[in-house]
């Protein structure tokens, strides 16, 4: 990896992005956020800012595959389609759930095993922020469940996060249009800006989707990204040629057409990659991977995740909690006695610990500031990954689920509180002879659709 890790520093900064103050072009506002209270204490540090604004906010938003068409190399599905033909199957969910969030559960409990979501409602869409979740079903309806509740019809895709609700509305009065709505409205009265989505714009959208390309917070069209904060829509260079765009607590991950990595934004935990923990104002491409096509990325709160089409994981950023199936300090310090702090030669931080096997101080790391490749036990390759605030979760090509990082609330799935710094198979969808078909984290739970597996 030392090598690997070399390669970084050659990188030059892509000077790319035009960044907006106001709103865009196209927008019209028809209302006024509210401001919200302060965090409470112990609220989440969570996901889905902008660049540069240290917002505390989280989303996470993935449709279901067996209605979508996979991405080359295996890495994903994104497009909505007819399930018609589909093996029998369901959503899942386990987690942190004290808003009610339908984790098939009532309020205030944890849930820390899958357990399947309500019946009836044939989702195919989950877009999950810390306290509510939005569900899309096949028929284009969304609903809310949570600190927040409501519901809409004519809706193509949902982005959620505790400061604003995105939405893509199909038959309304001005055709396609984007919608942004305050999550404490329950979708009702009138959003807080709307734009009509230009027809030349939503063309590409289906295109992209059809090619398995990306979805909110990517706008259509790719030229755009929604942040929960002002200004809501960020642009982007179509040089960029975006196909998926993902957001954590401080910083952005992009894929491009190509299949190579951009980040920016915050860097203080190395969620960049750049091997450095400085900040990033445009976006940057990732030197360490480039030449190996990506087909997935995720974010986390401040960590990073890409799956390469061959089914490679590479992760970096922040280990506080194990969530870079890394050896971490939070999980060690209540068995051993530090002993020593430095940094490795490629850069990353090592602290020591005493009591090792044999003898000499054993390392952790506290931040891995570029891609480390990571190996899935039997060496199974991965073609879906996504992050909450501080865990992460991969699904395997052949449908098995591993989880890792924090565990506090149950959001592993491994019927128990504990954090973990290793991939841990979920044992449930193997028990119930499932095949998982995707997977994505809210800040504190987890999302999981899953298939009967084929008789053999």
């Amino acid at each position: 990896m030392a090598s690997l890790g070399a390669r970084l520093f050659k990188a030059a900064l892509l000077r790319s992005a035009t960044w907006r103050k106001d709103f865009p072009e196209g927008w019209r506002v028809l209302g006024q956020d509210q401001d919200k209270e302060a965090p409470a204490p112990g609220r989440p540090e969570t996901q889905g800012v902008a660049p540069l604004l240290v917002c505390k906010k989280h989303l996470c938003s993935s449709p279901i595959p067996g209605t979508l068409r996979p991405q080359p190399g295996g890495g994903g599905q994104r497009a909505l389609r007819s399930m018609a033909g589909e093996r029998p199957g369901a959503w899942f969910g386990f987690g942190f759930c004290g808003f009610g969030q339908a984790l098939g559960s009532r309020r205030g409990r944890q849930v820390r095993s899958p357990e399947p979501l309500r019946a009836g409602v044939d989702v195919c869409r989950v877009s999950a922020s810390w306290s509510y979740t939005a569900f899309v079903t096949r028929a284009g309806r969304l609903e809310l469940s949570g600190s927040t509740n409501g519901a809409a019809d004519d809706c193509r895709d949902a982005w959620a996060s505790e400061g604003l609700l995105v939405v893509i509305r199909t038959g309304t009065e001005s055709g396609t249009e984007l919608q942004a709505w305050t999550p404490g409205s329950a979708l009702r009265g009138a959003p807080l800006w709307t734009q009509k989505l230009a027809p030349e714009a939503e063309v590409e959208d289906q295109a992209r989707d059809e090619s398995g390309a990306g979805s909110l917070p990517l706008l259509p069209g790719a030229c755009a990204y929604v942040s929960p904060q002002p200004p809501f829509s960020r642009t982007l260079v179509p040089e960029l040629r975006a196909r998926r765009l993902e957001l954590g607590a401080e910083h952005v991950l992009l894929l491009c057409a190509a299949g190579q990595v951009f980040s920016w934004g915050g860097g203080r935990h190395g969620q960049l990659g750049h091997g450095t923990l400085e900040a990033e104002l445009e976006p940057r491409l990732l030197e360490a991977l480039q030449g190996l096509p990506m087909a997935e990325v995720a974010a986390g709160g401040w960590h990073s995740v890409c799956v390469s089409e061959t089914g490679d994981i590479y992760i970096w950023g922040w280990n506080e909690s194990g969530q870079l199936a890394l050896p971490a300090r939070n999980l060690a310090e209540d068995k051993k006695i530090f002993t020593e702090e430095g940094l490795n030669e490629d850069g990353s931080e090592v602290n020591r610990l005493s009591g090792a096997e044999d003898g000499a101080p054993a390392p952790f790391i506290s931040v891995q500031p570029f891609p480390a490749l990571l190996d899935l036990p039997l060496g199974s390759d991965v073609v879906k990954a996504s992050c909450g605030s501080r865990h992460t979760a991969v699904v395997t090509r052949t449908g098995e689920l591993y989880t890792w990082g924090w565990g506090k609330y149950g959001q592993l799935g491994h019927k128990d509180s504990t954090s973990v710094d290793q991939p841990c198979l979920v044992e449930y969808f193997v028990e119930k002879q499932l095949q998982v078909k995707t997977v994505t984290c809210g800040p504190w739970n987890t999302y999981v659709y899953a298939v009967e597996k084929e008789k053999t």
